[in-house]
C-alpha cells in the first residue's frame, strides 16, 4: 500500500476536482471513532441557501457531500488516515 504525509493528503483532498467520488477514512473529532465516507466535492444540488457560520479552512476542515446519507459533511484534514481517489487505490496517510 502506498503512503503519503498528512500534508500531501490535505492537498489531494483540497485540490480534488468536484463531481468525482472518492473515499476517505478519518477519525472524528467529536467522538474519536473511525469513519469511512464515500463523498464528492462541488455538489450544489442539495443546498438550502444561506452561508456557513464559520470558515472551514480556519478550522482545518473541508466540506464534502456524503453519498451514503445524501447530506453535507466536513472532514477534519489532520485526522485523515486513508484516501482512495481517481482509481489510484487505497493510500495510507502517516
Amino acid at each position: 500500500m502506498n503512503t503519503i504525509t498528512k500534508e500531501e493528503a490535505r492537498r489531494k483532498v483540497e485540490d480534488y476536482k468536484g463531481g468525482k467520488i472518492f473515499t476517505v477514512t478519518f477519525v472524528k473529532r467529536s467522538t474519536g471513532e473511525t469513519r469511512v465516507m464515500n463523498c464528492r466535492k462541488g455538489v450544489k444540488k442539495h443546498l438550502k441557501g444561506g452561508e456557513l457560520k464559520y470558515n472551514p479552512a480556519q478550522k482545518n476542515l473541508v466540506s464534502v457531500f456524503d453519498m451514503q446519507v445524501n447530506d453535507y459533511r466536513s472532514i477534519p484534514l489532520e485526522n485523515i488516515t486513508k484516501i482512495s481517489m481517481g482509481g489510484e487505490g487505497e493510500i495510507e496517510v502517516r
